[in-house]
């Protein structure tokens, strides 16, 4: 039976390059997925590519590129990513240049568009999910939208000879669906199929949380080498069975439970997994352990696809002030309290238009509140307060962390370590539009 060895060289837009570069040196890969593409990543991207339209995409796509192509060239293993984020053609020029300079000419780069549906989302009829106001409503506030878009073109770029395929909002499980469609011949209809690709993807997409990352809990669930960590290795049988496994001798571990909660991780009904490819079942799904660092993973099934899209709209939300000083010593709690109290006042004198404010002692009560940390009854010998307000504007929210600056020399004593911060709110909320308004496209470019 024909297997396929697919790894996740990326969890998110920041993640570690290290695991990817020793998948492509040691992993025997015929693909490498790289992804790094969340809802407010791609808003921020958008505004990114307003202000240059040369940018919007991933800022890490040249590092991680010059890092592992030259070992994915040696061992044949072919990319894939939504690193394209806002602007997967530039990306795809980005990454030409780049193999042209590592020597590699004459490498096929495709690049996946079609997912902006910002136009076609501008002014419609259509309901916002969470609140059910019309998206038209937003007005100059929404910044984004984009639709997730399938496996389908991913797959067609692969099969027009792409070694690296670059996305925007594609779905994060169809980054998988499309290798393993292309290379073991799988219909778009076949919807079991389809369920079970789906389920690899899920498995794969967040990297090193199947191998222990996000899984560890020291003392309940103790993983070792989590600063080496591994990321993993899907062996994919034409079945639509997969083995989940790791480089050996690298960190961390793929076990039962480490695979079970990377299953259920973002699901709302496992048994309807909504994605652009497919409905999935995963409620039959059987996991076992066949050897150290290798599970079992089968039983996936699906159904018919859904004929809406869901959209991710980034909104503008106006701005985030915040200031932070330290108190340590005896008293430090009550010094944290009364510089709090004392901010609070000034910025009711000041008129500071802030629609949200928090005050919070970090380390007490930052994040649950009095009523629960107050039940401790300890006196902590440091305390951070922190002052945080929302406002429309970035000059207001600049007078916060001003305010808790000059509790240097008009506050308690012994304050230290001012941080002060301004940075600007996108919101994510959702719309979901028919797929026949959604065009996704296929351009091919060479080093």
């Amino acid at each position: 039976m024909k297997t396929l060895r697919i790894g996740a060289g990326a969890g998110y837009a920041g993640d570690r390059i290290e695991p990817a570069i020793e998948l492509a040196q040691k992993g025997a890969l015929d693909y490498l997925v790289f992804e790094c593409l969340a809802e407010r990543t791609i808003a921020l991207a958008q505004q990114a590519r307003r202000k240059n339209p040369a940018a919007g995409f991933d800022p890490l796509l040249g590092e991680r590129l010059q890092a592992v192509l030259a070992p994915c060239r040696q061992a044949g293993t072919r990319i894939v990513t939504n690193m394209g984020a806002a602007n997967p053609l530039a990306a795809a020029e980005a990454a030409a240049r780049i193999a042209g300079k590592l020597g590699f000419s004459g490498l096929k780069i495709a690049a996946v568009t079609g997912d902006d549906a910002l136009e076609t989302i501008a002014g419609s009829k259509l309901s916002i999910e969470e609140n059910g106001k019309p998206v038209s409503a937003l007005g100059d506030s929404l910044v984004s939208a984009n639709a997730y878009i399938g496996a389908e073109p991913i797959a067609a770029a692969l099969a027009e000879g792409a070694d690296i395929v670059i996305t925007g909002r594609a779905a994060d499980p169809s980054l998988f669906v499309g290798p393993l469609v292309h290379a073991f011949g799988w219909s778009f209809d076949d919807w079991h199929r389809l369920g079970q690709a789906t389920l690899i993807g899920h498995l794969l997409e967040c990297a090193g949380q199947v191998t222990g990352g996000y899984f560890a809990d020291p003392g309940v669930k103790d993983v070792a080498g989590l600063a080496r960590l591994g990321f993993p290795i899907g062996e994919v049988s034409e079945d639509g069975s997969v083995v989940v496994t790791k480089v050996e001798g690298s960190g961390g571990q793929v076990t039962p439970a480490t695979c079970k909660e990377q299953i259920l991780y973002e699901l709302h009904d496992p048994a309807r997994y909504l994605t652009p490819d497919v409905i999935a079942d995963f409620s039959q799904v059987r996991v076992t352990q066949i050897g150290p660092n290798r599970v079992l993973v089968e039983g996936a099934s699906g159904q018919l696809r859904p004929e809406l899209l869901k959209v991710s709209l980034g909104v503008a939300e106006g701005f985030t002030g915040e200031g932070q000083i330290s108190y340590a010593g005896p008293g430090a709690r009550a010094r944290g309290e009364l510089a709090l109290a004392i901010v609070r006042e000034r910025l009711a004198l000041t008129g500071v238009a802030a629609s949200e404010l928090r005050f919070d002692l970090i380390g007490l009560d930052a994040l649950h509140g009095t009523a629960l940390s107050a039940r401790g009854g300890h006196e902590p010998y440091e305390v951070r307060a922190r002052v945080a307000g929302r406002t429309t504007s970035r000059a207001e929210a600049e007078r916060i962390g001003r305010e808790v600056e000059t509790l240097y020399t008009n506050g308690p004593a012994g304050g230290g370590g001012v941080t002060t911060s301004v940075r600007e709110v996108l919101g994510v909320l959702s719309t979901y539009l028919p797929r026949t308004q959604v065009a996704p496209a296929v351009h091919m470019l060479e080093s």
